[in-house]
């Protein structure tokens, strides 16, 4: 099984695709991963064409779930995955976690991949005001795939999505 979930800031990738890795036995990837590695500790970004590179490497393996915002250097990973899953919380409730998310962050309590500093905040609202701006450009963009999208809008259908991936035993409370 090939598990595509995406969404933008806060929506909550990461901490659905952790557990439904676990819960399936998947292997998890972090889309950021793809986009950025570590050179002498230093944040480098790579190109689309080194992007999609990697992208094939990780399908080479077979299963996989892989989370993220869109990006244009991951179509590929429509076409490969067996199920998309977006997850689009209400925008209250994404800006409400990207507060949250900063303060665990410089305080310390939540990890992170980058400087937790006011523009990086500041760069999560003007991400987020962006996407609301450019909806229906992604919403173009996956209708060819409408016949493995999962749209969650709400946590409550993350518990009736695994009906659709035969795994309806895997989440108790979820």
């Amino acid at each position: 099984m090939k598990i595509f979930i995406m969404g933008i800031v806060a929506s909550g990738k990461t901490t659905y695709a952790k557990e439904l890795s676990k819960r399936l036995s998947l292997p998890f990837v972090e889309l950021d991963s793809v986009v950025y590695h570590n050179v002498d500790g230093v944040r480098i970004k790579r190109t689309p064409e080194e992007q999609v590179q990697i992208i094939h490497e990780i399908d080479a393996k077979g299963t996989w779930i892989a989370e993220g915002v869109y990006r244009s250097s991951y179509y590929l990973l429509l076409d490969l995955a067996d199920r998309i899953i977006w997850l689009d919380p209400p925008l209250w409730k994404r800006k409400f976690r990207i507060l949250s998310r900063h303060v665990k962050q410089v305080i310390g309590v939540e990890e992170c991949a980058y400087e937790p500093d006011f523009q990086m905040l500041r760069n999560m609202y003007e991400w987020t005001k962006r996407f609301e701006g450019e909806r229906e450009e992604l919403d173009g963009i996956l209708q060819p795939y409408l016949e493995k999208l999962i749209v969650v809008r709400d946590d409550p259908a993350k518990n009736q999505l695994l009906a659709s991936i035969g795994c309806e035993e895997c989440f108790d409370g979820v």
